[in-house]
């Protein structure tokens, strides 16, 4: 009716945000709340022990000359990139010749996929034995062959190959599942259609399997990039960052300024540059998630 007021149910609005409540409080609590702290703290001299003096900007700035820091950065970087290469191609591979109707199938998925669920801790104690140069497995292989046991972990030039190692066959399994997931999205009668022009397997690859797989590989990307920004657990287990800082990572600099030598304000900033390079891949993914969705397929 004309001219009469429509009220509004507020009782309705109340109950849902006391529902929604809990869940506000909880991010607020664990993530705002020390995301805040950390940014005050980096701009302090805390150190757990008294009260922080304000610094402004001189731990960032005291960060681009450190060569710990540094180098931390370029290994972080050097791991990332290596990892997610190798990761996507075995990944993608495995998916496409296990995509396929067999007995055997089953098992050879569920034994790429396992070293995915184990703790990070259980595989380096693993692999640690593995690397052994005294009684370990590999240095056992080689020398039936006859090469020279290796110092896999004690060598610079091998430590963070033996890291990198690690990381790709811990999570190649877990692209493999997604790539697989990725591959039943993909209506088959683009593959019929291509067949009838007498496309063959490489083409049918390069022309529809790839271009539909953009969204699944952007989205192994981006998280790839994440967690491998955060690697830690296998460097602090198995080199603590050695030799000659060849393995340490920005995730091992912020555990060993704040928590070994009590330079919280420092790690702070560590960490603070941390969560930038996190803000920029979020970003990334906001921008170019939904890249390779528009593919017409009627």
């Amino acid at each position: 009716m004309a001219g009469k007021k429509v009220r509004k149910n507020t009782r309705g609005d109340k109950e849902a945000y006391i529902m929604i409540l809990p869940a506000y409080l909880i991010f607020t609590i664990f993530i705002l709340v020390p995301i805040g702290m950390v940014l005050f703290y980096s701009l302090t001299d805390f150190n757990m022990y008294q009260i922080p003096a304000f610094l402004g900007l001189k731990n960032y700035s005291k960060l681009f000359h450190d060569s710990e820091f540094l180098a931390s950065v370029g290994n972080t970087l050097l791991y990332t990139v290596v990892t997610l290469t190798i990761q996507l191609v075995l990944g993608l591979l495995l998916a496409v010749l296990l995509y396929r109707e067999s007995r055997a199938v089953p098992f050879f998925r569920t034994a790429l996929y396992m070293p995915n669920i184990m703790s990070m801790v259980c595989v380096s104690m693993v692999w640690l034995w593995l690397y052994n140069p005294n009684f370990g497995l590999l240095n056992s292989f080689l020398k039936l062959i006859g090469i020279p046991a290796q110092q896999w972990l004690i060598n610079p030039n091998q430590a963070m190959l033996c890291i990198i190692m690690i990381g790709i066959w811990k999570n190649c399994g877990y692209s493999m599942v997604i790539f697989l997931g990725g591959l039943t999205g993909i209506p088959q009668s683009l593959y019929e259609a291509a067949e009838l022009d007498g496309a063959g397997a490489i083409h049918k690859f390069r022309y529809i399997t790839w271009p539909m797989l953009y969204p699944t590989t952007f989205f192994l990307l981006v998280t790839g990039i994440v967690n491998s920004f955060a690697v830690f657990e296998q460097v602090n287990i198995m080199t603590n960052g050695g030799p000659l800082n060849r393995t340490t990572t920005i995730v091992h600099q912020i555990y060993r300024r704040g928590f070994l030598e009590f330079k919280m304000g420092y790690a702070s900033a560590m960490a603070v540059l941390l969560l930038v390079f996190s803000l920029i891949v979020t970003m990334m993914v906001f921008k170019f998630g939904n890249k390779g969705q528009d593919v017409d397929v009627s």
